[in-house]
């Protein structure tokens, strides 16, 4: 049955979650706050320098290619991507320099001559490990909504010899920093593969085992670059949204979530305008959808079952260089010499990281219209503690900013960088509150520490509210590019299917 949508919000979720829909015959009309769509995914020109604001590394574009395909449509005909290996450059403090290659063998022989062959073949034992991880996340986790284990679970199938293999390879109960130290002895090997939980904004030391099933997925289908940024997603979906008829309102702001006998039946915007729907998708965070949308109580319940945290924020310099560094390839990490001192500061202390890891992009190898001839337009993050009290980012700045600085200067092989700086801008984690709507600045959304639940999010399918549904970064599966634009296909799916099984009912049904 066709029902009338609203999503609230336009981030990569919500446009996943408007395309999806449209393309299966719902009528939807997507509401945005800002003056554009895309959410973090948004870009800044400036001096003649294009920065992407937020995320910079696409991987899994089978999640794209699925989306695009609920209409029919081919993905490689919206957007121009270019694969890129190596994946990363790793710079440690010791001076040298690694690369993380897609092909496992080749970055086996990279480690035997770089680290040990024991080394070696301890990164192979790991993405073995990985490789079962992805297949049980596969399985159990991904294209469905799912808010805890026993949603993962089939009644039918639990008790089955396989799947209770599953549940043991899950290794529950470890984290990321112990699988992988469990199988390479070199500090900076471990360094590097600890980084590909910093997708989802958690420490490696706090985050469960599966999240280690990340590096075959990216080693699997690779490190992607769309032509024109990864701002080119976002308008990429936008167009398609379009053409799906989908409605889009920007410069929207929705006040509250509207319901009645605990079903969702529309939005109050800003201006006191009350929109009617079937169903609403909400693509802002989950905790502040539950917090500021909705009735008290139905917040209550939805805080009530768990104690949610976010993950960190961050500080970006965008940095608009008259010459670019041959050295650098398009993703980079400057690691910290310490990682164990760096996460405890992020995550447990609240603070700042004394020394710091830096992640860089600098696009102009791939895309060299990004900055004026021989320049480049770098990006580098920093991870920060979300915002607590007593966090006062205008005069906390200008101390990390030089912190920043220093770092690139001796451990990034950038001693000139002050130099080279012709134009540059900045975001704080209070920016990253204020601009895109987040959980106290966080910019992955939910951390996912715990060793047994740190990778469950709210599921899209709410408990709370029938009719509502949640998609983005807050919520299953979580952060990241393609986490968040599969989140917004689940929560598409399942208000699809609850509209063919008469779960989803507009209030005049209900009222017949």
């Amino acid at each position: 049955m066709t029902k009338n949508v609203i999503v609230v919000g336009g981030g990569l979720g919500g446009l996943s979650s408007a395309c999806t829909l449209a393309a299966r015959g719902h009528k939807v009309r997507l509401l945005e706050a800002n003056d554009w769509v895309g959410g973090k995914a948004a870009i800044l020109e400036q001096d003649g320098y294009r920065f992407d604001m937020g995320p910079t590394i696409l991987t899994l574009p089978r999640v794209l290619e699925r989306i695009f395909a609920e209409a029919g449509r081919r993905l490689e005909d919206y957007l121009d991507l270019r694969r890129l290996d190596p994946q990363w450059r790793c710079f440690f403090e010791d001076g040298s320099v690694l690369d993380l290659d897609q092909d496992v063998d080749d970055m086996a022989t990279r480690l035997s001559e770089y680290a040990s062959e024991a080394d070696a073949r301890g990164y192979r034992a790991f993405m073995t490990v990985s490789e079962r991880l992805h297949e049980i996340s596969e399985k159990f986790f991904f294209w469905r909504s799912i808010e805890d284990l026993l949603d993962t679970f089939d009644g039918r199938t639990t008790f089955k010899l396989s799947t209770l293999r599953d549940v043991l390879d899950l290794r529950m109960g470890r984290t990321v920093a112990g699988t992988i130290r469990d199988r390479v002895s070199d500090h900076r090997v471990a360094q590097m593969l600890d980084h590909f939980t910093q997708y989802v904004g958690s420490s490696p030391y706090g985050s469960p085992a599966v999240l280690c099933g990340i590096a075959h997925m990216q080693t699997e289908e690779g490190v992607w670059y769309p032509m024109g940024g990864t701002r080119a997603v976002p308008l990429a979906l936008e167009k398609l949204a379009i053409e799906l008829g989908v409605e889009i309102e920007t410069g929207t702001e929705v006040r509250s979530i509207q319901s009645s006998n605990g079903r969702a039946t529309g939005v109050k915007l800003a201006n006191g305008r009350v929109r009617a729907a079937d169903a609403v998708v909400s693509n802002m965070d989950s905790v502040r959808t539950h917090k500021e949308l909705l009735p008290r109580e139905a917040g209550k319940q939805f805080l009530g079952r768990r104690r949610y945290k976010p993950a960190c924020s961050g500080v970006v310099l965008y940095l608009g260089l008259n010459r670019r560094y041959e050295h650098l390839a398009h993703h980079n990490f400057v690691f910290s010499k310490d990682p164990e001192e760096e996460f405890e500061h992020i995550y447990t202390k609240g603070q700042t990281a004394p020394d710091p890891t830096c992640y860089l992009a600098a696009p102009s190898c791939t895309e060299p219209e990004v900055a004026p001839p021989g320049g480049e337009a770098l990006y580098v993050l920093v991870h920060t503690p979300h915002l607590r009290p007593g966090h006062d980012w205008s005069e906390m700045l200008p101390e990390y900013r030089q912190r920043i600085i220093e770092k690139l200067k001796t451990c990034g092989g950038m001693p000139d960088i002050e130099d080279r700086i012709v134009s540059e801008a900045v975001l704080t984690p209070q920016d990253i509150h204020d601009r895109y709507r987040v959980l106290d600045g966080a910019i992955y959304g939910l951390a996912s520490h715990g060793r047994f639940m740190g990778a469950f999010k709210p599921g899209n399918r709410s408990r709370d509210v029938a009719n509502l549904y949640l998609a983005g970064g807050s919520a299953h599966p979580g952060p990241g590019m393609p986490m968040a634009l599969m989140s917004g296909w689940i929560a598409g799916d399942a208000l699809d299917a609850d509209a063919k099984t008469r779960q989803v009912v507009s209030p005049r049904e209900a009222a017949a």
